[in-house]
């Protein structure tokens, strides 16, 4: 006998043959399951989901809530999520000092939008400690752009000066132009101005003969304004009395230091004077043997550049003299550094006009004995590690001996 079909949600009476029912949400297929809450008939997983949303809610809420009260964590996972929670509480407040500490006041910014010079002293008194902060933590340091020298440019080989000495005229290649403006120009990265007067001859400044000496001298002045350069950026005119200084400290000629005689004397007291803590930061030995490279590469540019290094030189020392005086310091040391600033001026106008009337061949000798002196003090720090070395060594080995 064939079995009883019931499209009904009602159950009929019971008898002796088994009842089927179709599915009461796709119609189509017998049913097999009851949903426990309404009691409606389903055949599959697909049509238990979609039979009614508040029942299945319902179901997995009723599921969480029974899995939550069965777990009961120990103190390690409630200390691990008091953990978290606490890092992530501090991340936040971190965040938030950052955002707050990254934002300038309205009045300062909109003179930055309007176009307008912001200087120091703009700032409010919690603006200018957050500005020490960021450069104690070098944060400033990553947004400046590295320096390329001037003397490293293809134009620093293209100078001209005329017979006197002065500047001349001379346009960029359209080249050179174009990859300029490619990159983004860069003033402190531009060949020095000549000087704009006609330089005396030696016999003008002095009767007597120059002296010898003048070609170690020079490499001293060139070694501190290379170092200079490399300090302050390319920028020696953001701090006119600070490069003044680290020109006179570096510089065993124009400095109060003893007149050095020979080109190793003058190369082993700059580097001397760079490898002091003061300086240390720069990078030390390695950084001081890289400033004498660049003296090295003055050298052969010639006489033009030779004279144009010294004129900028010679402003350097000029717009440090001018600071020096409005700052007011103590009266002795005032006019101590004012004599010692002068006389320096008057020696580096004397060994730009020395410069200028040497033969270009006087460069290239200067250059390769530089050269030369560089390499024995390279030598001098390798044997100097090696002794060290072997030191060590014969102290180990007679420690070891006499422990045996």
């Amino acid at each position: 006998m064939a079995d009883n079909i019931v499209t009904s949600g009602k159950s009929s009476t019971p008898s002796l043959n088994p009842t089927r029912i179709i599915c009461h949400v796709c119609q189509k297929q017998f049913s097999q399951y009851t949903c426990p809450r309404c009691n409606s008939r389903y055949c599959s997983l697909q049509c238990y989901k979609s039979h009614s949303l508040r029942c299945t809610e319902s179901f997995m809420k009723e599921n969480v809530v029974q899995e939550l009260q069965q777990m009961q964590p120990d103190e390690q996972t409630k200390n691990k999520m008091l953990d978290i929670l606490k890092r992530f509480h501090s991340e936040e407040e971190m965040d938030e000092d950052y955002s707050a500490d990254s934002t300038l006041s309205e009045e300062i910014m909109e003179k930055i939008l309007s176009g307008q010079e912001i200087s120091f002293d703009d700032l409010s008194l919690e603006e200018k400690k957050r500005f020490h902060r960021a450069i104690a933590y070098g944060e400033l340091s990553k947004m400046i752009k590295p320096w390329d020298p001037w003397w490293s440019k293809p134009s620093a080989r293209k100078i001209h000066l005329s017979k006197e000495g002065t500047q001349l005229v001379q346009p960029l290649p359209e080249q050179e132009l174009l990859d300029d403006n490619d990159v983004g120009s860069d003033e402190f990265s531009e060949a020095p101005l000549g000087p704009e007067t006609p330089l005396p001859p030696l016999s003008r400044l002095s009767s007597k003969e120059p002296s010898p000496l003048l070609t170690v001298h020079l490499v001293d002045i060139l070694y501190s304004y290379c170092f200079t350069l490399r300090l302050y950026n390319g920028d020696w005119r953001s701090d006119a009395v600070g490069s003044v200084m680290v020109v006179l400290s570096v510089s065993s000629v124009l400095g109060p230091g003893a007149q050095p005689e020979t080109i190793l004397e003058a190369l082993s007291h700059c580097l001397e004077q760079v490898c002091c803590p003061a300086y240390r930061h720069m990078g030390g030995l390695q950084f001081g043997l890289g400033v004498i490279d660049d003296v090295i590469s003055l050298f052969g540019l010639g006489t033009p550049a030779l004279v144009c290094a010294l004129c900028d030189m010679h402003r350097l020392i000029q717009e440090g003299g001018k600071e020096a005086k409005s700052e007011r310091p103590r009266k002795l040391q005032r006019d101590g550094i004012r004599s010692t600033i002068k006389l320096a001026e008057r020696k580096i106008y004397f060994i730009m006009c020395w410069v200028h009337e040497q033969p270009e061949e006087a460069w290239f000798s200067l250059a390769a004995i530089a050269r030369a002196e560089k390499s024995s003090v390279m030598e001098f720090q390798r044997s100097n590690k090696a002794e060290k070395l072997n030191n060590k060594a014969e102290a180990k080995g007679k420690n070891l001996i006499e422990e045996i």
